[in-house]
């Protein structure tokens, strides 16, 4: 089986038009059931790119507006790039509040390039679906000079081993592709590959890395949320997934614990 940074990677490969729908299912509640990003990371982001209130964001792949609304709290003027159509309108009420944010419907592909126009290109778990010949040159272009790149990500929520060890049964029968226990150390494994792609690129220069522990309390019908946007599944599949899971889980109460990595990568436009 591939390793989750394969995975991850392989989104990329995807046609333009599957990646436009492949959340649209979820649209609606990917907004509540993925974890936010942490305040200390959106802070520590905002200084390594030295941005003053008036700076201006492009976003990569908004979604719904996870990231988007905690950078729009600044004040910040921001052009948020989303090819799915149901996640721009989710960040249209997300961000109505924030009369400097603009989402547009569009992929970053596609999107007619605005050269040297941004102190800031912003991605939040999205990065990893542009093309990589694409990503990284785009988005230097995109910036102003001594511009800023700034990554986000919330790697995968996982149980306790304990749990994961009690529901593998359940993912093999029904979800294979959940059959996978990442930990700290290979997430930070997975971190540092994607901060080695930055330096790679040639593009960016001057590479700070911070990362943080995080967990999070879910009810068993809120990780059943969450599950419902890590993957694909087909509705038969993900009704005997689920009624699997809930029998095991609810041995351990009416909660689920998970933990996982989040990082920030920021690196300078090397001009």
């Amino acid at each position: 089986m591939q390793d989750s940074r394969q995975e991850i990677n392989a989104r990329a490969s995807m046609d333009l038009e599957q990646r436009r729908t492949w959340y649209s299912p979820v649209a609606d509640v990917y907004y509540n059931a993925r974890p936010h990003y942490p305040k200390e990371l959106i802070d520590r982001s905002i200084a390594l790119a030295q941005l003053d209130s008036d700076a201006s964001i492009l976003e990569v792949g908004c979604g719904p507006g996870n990231a988007t609304v905690a950078f729009a709290g600044f004040g910040f003027s921001m052009r948020c790039l989303e090819p799915n159509q149901d996640f721009c309108h989710l960040a249209q009420h997300n961000c109505a509040q924030y009369p400097k944010v603009t989402i547009c419907n569009t992929s970053f592909e596609e999107w007619e390039l605005e050269a040297k126009q941004f102190n800031a290109v912003l991605s939040a778990n999205a990065f990893h679906w542009i093309p990589p010949e694409i990503r990284y040159i785009k988005a230097a272009e995109a910036m102003c000079d001594n511009g800023s790149l700034i990554l986000l990500w919330n790697l995968t929520p996982e149980p306790k081993y304990e749990v994961y060890q009690a529901i593998k049964e359940v993912y093999q029968a029904y979800a294979p592709s959940f059959v996978r226990y990442e930990g700290a150390e290979i997430q930070a494994e997975i971190l540092r590959g994607f901060g080695q792609e930055i330096l790679d690129s040639n593009c960016f220069k001057e590479l700070v890395v911070e990362q943080t522990a995080c967990e999070v309390t879910y009810s068993i019908d809120d990780y059943f949320k969450l599950l419902s946007t890590l993957r694909r599944l087909e509705p038969q599949a993900k009704e005997l997934l689920f009624a699997g899971l809930r029998e095991k889980l609810e041995k351990f109460g009416d909660s689920v614990q998970l933990s996982f990595l989040s990082a920030v990568h920021v690196a300078r436009k090397d001009s």
